[in-house]
């Protein structure tokens, strides 16, 4: 790893990681609404949440490009003003779009924070900007990750102090990865893939379906970096995470 580069604190974050907070729509938790983050606080989880972009470049704690499946509203939230997204409200409840600064507040240092930066077109400097302001200033355990491998590299120079980490799925593995079955094919997809990473990061977030080839491909290389997966649901899952990761990103259970 570079020098200024941070390492992530495994005694902080190794732990499980509360997929867009501890939510539960049966009961009243939405994902990525406070209601889901404090019970992710009150159980000593550890918080992955996502942020996009309002039309200004505020960041907003959401997943969706688009309004319609989780919000009173429509069409791309890039097209709202904070103000106007401040004025929605989740469907079924009373409960807002809450921005970046919101949910650090809300956090206050608590439990760790795993902030993935999601790519809708091409990230705009005025976004990028404003997470590494606020996530810089934070005072409480705080690491940054994006599918969007530009993003993971410009965030290292906007926020030198802040750890971050690439996002990884299946839809990035080259074929021969999934089609590979002897080992030295897997490890050659592997460095191929890996190879392309942002230089100087922290961790690595995987699909839980690459655990075991990334999981394996790190042990023999003697990687050192912290190994989260995504999405942990079922016991065949979790007993995956277990062994080659280490800490889930969950939902749907208790940790």
């Amino acid at each position: 790893m570079g020098t200024g580069n941070p390492p992530l604190d495994r005694a902080v974050f190794v732990r499980p990681i509360a997929h867009r907070g501890w939510h539960d729509k049966a009961k009243g938790r939405l994902e990525n609404t406070a209601p889901a983050f404090r019970a992710a606080i009150e159980k000593g989880y550890g918080i992955e949440c996502d942020l996009q972009g309002a039309a200004d470049g505020t960041p907003m704690v959401f997943h969706d490009a688009e309004l319609d499946r989780l919000v009173a509203g429509s069409g791309p939230i890039s097209a709202y003003a904070p103000a106007s997204l401040a004025r929605l409200r989740y469907k079924g409840q009373d409960e807002r779009i809450l921005g970046f600064g919101d949910l650090l507040d809300l956090v206050g240092g608590r439990v760790p924070l795993l902030v993935e930066v999601k790519r809708n077109g091409t990230p705009r400097p005025e976004f990028l900007e404003r997470i590494a302001r606020q996530a810089s200033a934070y005072k409480g355990p705080i690491a940054l990750m994006s599918f969007d491998r530009g993003s993971v590299a410009a965030l290292g120079g906007l926020a030198p102090t802040v750890p971050r980490g690439p996002v990884v799925g299946g839809r990035q593995l080259i074929a021969s990865l999934l089609a590979a079955r002897r080992r030295r094919r897997e490890s050659a997809a592997a460095s191929r893939l890996f190879a392309s990473a942002p230089e100087g990061v922290a961790f690595y977030a995987v699909d839980i379906k690459l655990a075991a080839v990334v999981g394996a491909w790190m042990t023999r290389r003697g990687q050192a970096l912290p190994l989260f997966t995504w999405t942990v649901r079922t016991l065949r899952q979790r007993a995956r995470a277990a062994r080659w990761a280490d800490a889930p990103i969950f939902e749907g259970y208790e940790a």
